[in-house]
């Protein structure tokens, strides 16, 4: 719309300005040469009416007047283009030409008051349908009243004429006015347009976005410190590229350093493990939280090296025809045999990761056993046209509000005061969802507790799947 953004606003309001100052202006000249064309008019029939009243009537009606003498004394006036009404003594008009007698009434009282009283009067009005000027006075002060009746036709075609000119005027000013301050908002708000377009560009990550600085107003100090904080802002940005690159090569290091000890450790520790019934009870405890512990930073390094993968960009997704339904079973067999299940009926293949995405839902699944032991863990499979989504949910405390949108950053603990746990968790699943194509979702449930839903797209058909694939999965299923 014309109107929307500042450059609308600002054209509009110059064309209102100007607009208003040319209907101003044109009422103002309009008045101005209406009153001084009805000035000279009416000083010109007045002037005359006192000479006719005065000198010419006077010398040519005798007294008393007779109706032939009127007559003729109207048709000399008519030549003159002047239309006349002589009243007699007794009142009665005597009209040239005769089509003004009914007319007569249709002068005012005021005027007719006036002219009785010996007064010259005036009033503009329409005589025969024609908008006239009449003027009238007494003959010598005392004898009888005469009105002039005078066309004020080319009074009002000359003001139609500039009634036209002046609106013609105003549309033309307007049209000017719109072009001008389009143009003139154009030229000023360019550096808005600039700065908008560079934006844009930071906006898509291009940092080397500038706005240029082509005046030293306003608009030039402006586009300098727009300029200021983009450097700013690529400096902060390379700090932090730099420092998170860094992180990541010392989590890659650390975790490929300790992976052969580790290694040695968790061969120590199964020793252990199957020699712990021979300990003494006081060592027995110890010995047991030391395997445990060994299990801990096994999985803890492993987690490290995955993260250190995908950090290298280093993951290669291999996809194959996959049952939803038999991998959910098989996954939360081992990994929380409690969990509910609630499968559709019909089955559902989809093309994916079944390595990604059984390390995706045993993340989840972990997850739910760890933070709501004991608590009832649904899983439930839906199949839409687009997507086919995997949620979690369990009754366990939930996640504060404030820190729901943050159980995907790695190393991040919904609940600092639990221990057992290493943040990656999730952190790792959020990972192989992005390389599937989908993304995890978390949510607070009504009453308690955590969802965690998986969407993926769908690039197979739904539910009858790959042919081959599903006889296979028959025969695995057998």
């Amino acid at each position: 719309m014309m109107l929307s953004g500042v450059r609308g606003r600002l054209t509009a309001t110059v064309v209102a300005l100007v607009v208003l100052t040319a209907v101003v202006l044109g009422l103002a000249s309009y008045a101005f040469v209406d009153s001084r064309l009805r000035d000279q008019t009416l000083q010109e029939a007045a002037g005359q009416a006192r000479f006719d009243l005065s000198v010419l009537i006077p010398a040519r009606l005798e007294e008393p007047p007779t109706e032939a003498a009127m007559t003729r004394l109207g048709e000399d006036f008519q030549r003159r283009a002047l239309g006349t009404i002589i009243v007699d003594a007794s009142g009665r008009p005597f009209a040239t030409p005769s089509s003004l007698t009914a007319d007569y009434e249709s002068i005012p009282a005021s005027v007719r008051s006036l002219v009785d009283h010996g007064q010259l009067a005036y009033s503009w009005q329409k005589f025969g349908g024609e908008p006239s000027l009449v003027v009238g006075g007494r003959v010598a002060g005392t004898g009888p009243a005469v009105y002039f009746v005078r066309s004020a036709a080319s009074i009002e075609a000359t003001l139609l004429q500039l009634r036209i000119a002046l609106i013609a005027g105003a549309i033309i000013l307007a049209v000017l006015a719109l072009v001008a301050a389009r143009v003139v908002a154009r030229g000023v708000l360019a550096p808005v347009d600039e700065a908008a377009r560079a934006a844009r560009r930071v906006t898509r990550g291009d940092l080397s976005a500038r706005v240029p600085v082509t005046s030293t107003d306003e608009f030039g100090i402006w586009a300098e410190q727009f300029n200021e904080m983009v450097d700013t802002l690529e400096d902060t940005i390379v700090r932090l590229e730099a420092a998170q690159a860094q992180n990541r090569r010392f989590v890659a290091d650390v975790s490929h350093e300790l992976r052969t000890p580790v290694a040695a450790l968790v061969a120590e520790a199964s020793l252990l493990r199957g020699h712990l019934d021979t300990l003494p009870t006081d060592s027995r405890r110890a010995g047991e939280l030391v395997v445990q512990d060994i299990g801990r930073l096994r999985d803890l390094v492993e987690d490290l090296m995955e993260l250190s993968r995908f950090d290298a960009a280093g993951e290669e997704v291999r996809t194959q025809p996959l049952d939803l339904r038999r991998l959910i079973r098989d996954v939360a067999a081992a990994r929380h045999p409690d969990a509910v299940l609630e499968l559709p009926e019909d089955r559902v293949v989809v093309e994916t990761d079944p390595r990604r995405l059984e390390r995706i839902l045993g993340n989840l699944l972990d997850n739910a056993r760890e933070h709501a032991p004991g608590a009832v863990v649904v899983v439930r499979l839906r199949a839409g046209a687009d997507t086919v989504s995997i949620e979690v949910a369990d009754r366990g405390p939930g996640v504060a509000p404030d820190r729901l949108g943050r159980i995907f950053e790695r190393f991040f603990m919904a609940d600092p005061s639990r221990r057992g746990g290493s943040g990656l968790g999730l952190a790792i699943a959020a990972e192989h969802a992005a390389l599937l194509g989908g993304r995890l979702r978390a949510r607070n449930r009504d009453g308690g507790g955590l969802a965690i839903e998986l969407q993926l797209p769908v690039t197979h058909s739904l539910p009858d799947g790959d042919p081959a694939a599903i006889s296979a999965n028959d025969a695995a299923d057998r």
